[in-house]
């Protein structure tokens, strides 16, 4: 089966048949949907890579992301993946592991796939990489980094509001001596929680410890090891705040093992609400980053970028994402303000 095939049970020429495919804004709606049912009818299938050399587009989009067991990344990818197929889009993943030789790998991928934009979901990129996709005039999109430029794209999430909102929950049942559990200080985002952390705390004259501050590494074994080092100090958190919910998961895991009580002895905040932080014994509070936001701005930024890549890039945009506090079962009044029954 053939595109002149598809082209005479439409009774359209092959050209029209092209156009449709690459979504041309020429082909009238009612031809395109002619089209479409002769495609279905023969169950024709293109060659996509036919497509990509006559067009110079290859209808698939890349997506880097940083780590693919965190179950963030994953709903992540899942929302951006769905407003791509209503789209008639394809998605080329590829996950850096927090690696700078594997983020090359990935970004070397993308360009041999001819790729007809890509969003960055990491915290950080190197700037020879980033040039590789300038120079080839493919849209980029980037996560936590980068400035808006004609071709690129940024969505920004507002951690600060995150880290407000969870601190000044906890500060409001009393708690006066907060821990915090960061992620790997070499990332952008982590550093902009623990400022946001370091801040709050100043501004609400917290209980200062050297202590009370560890760094993890955003995964469950992290989180555990860096709460077992808290509580091996003589005075303990009454509550603990931590860079994403992996962590606050290996922290629960930690504080269990010490005979103590979530949230009766210490309360738990984690950041990210990914899916599994509400069936957790005691649920999660957690500080809710909406994916299907994220994931929607990112694709929006790439697919509204020009079909052609020898014409100039468009301007780009810059999307900002609010957090919202989840308020659940791991968070309770401070030891001292319980209240008596």
């Amino acid at each position: 089966m053939n595109i002149k095939a598809v082209a005479k049970l439409a009774q359209v020429s092959t050209a029209t048949v092209s156009r449709t495919m690459n979504r041309s804004a020429k082909v009238r709606p009612e031809t395109a949907e002619r089209v479409q049912r002769a495609i279905e009818t023969l169950n024709f299938h293109p060659d996509t890579n036919a497509r990509a050399l006559g067009s110079g587009r290859s209808n698939l989009y890349g997506l880097i992301i940083s780590d693919i067991t965190n179950p963030f990344f994953p709903e992540l990818v899942k929302s951006f993946e769905d407003i791509a197929v209503r789209h008639q889009q394809e998605v080329l993943v590829s996950n850096t592991n927090y690696e700078p030789e594997r983020m090359k790998i990935c970004v070397r991928r993308m360009l041999q796939r001819r790729v007809d934009g890509v969003a960055i979901m990491t915290s950080e990129m190197d700037d020879q990489l980033i040039e590789g996709f300038r120079r080839l005039r493919i849209p980029m999109v980037f996560l936590d980094f980068g400035q808006p430029a004609p071709g690129v794209s940024c969505v920004r999430i507002n951690y600060s509001a995150g880290v407000d909102a969870a601190m000044q929950h906890l500060i409001e049942l009393g708690h006066r001596r907060i821990a915090f559990l960061s992620g790997p200080m070499s990332l952008a985002s982590a550093r902009v929680r623990y400022k946001a952390f370091m801040e709050s705390a100043e501004r609400d004259h917290l209980e200062d410890s050297p202590n009370l501050i560890q760094e993890g590494n955003h995964q469950m074994d992290g989180g555990h090891e860096a709460m077992k080092r808290i509580l091996s100090a003589r005075k303990l958190p009454t509550a603990v705040l931590a860079s994403n919910d992996l962590t606050a998961i290996g922290a629960l895991g930690a504080i269990a093992e010490a005979g103590l009580r979530v949230p009766e002895d210490i309360s738990v905040v984690g950041f990210d609400d990914i899916q599994i932080s509400g069936f957790f014994t005691p649920s999660l509070t957690t500080v809710a980053l909406a994916r299907t936001q994220i994931a929607n701005a990112a694709f929006h930024s790439l697919f509204r970028e020009e079909p052609s890549r020898t014409s100039e890039p468009i301007g780009g945009e810059e999307h900002i994402i609010q957090p919202a506090l989840v308020i659940r079962r791991s968070t309770g009044h401070a030891p001292s303000r319980k209240r008596k029954r």
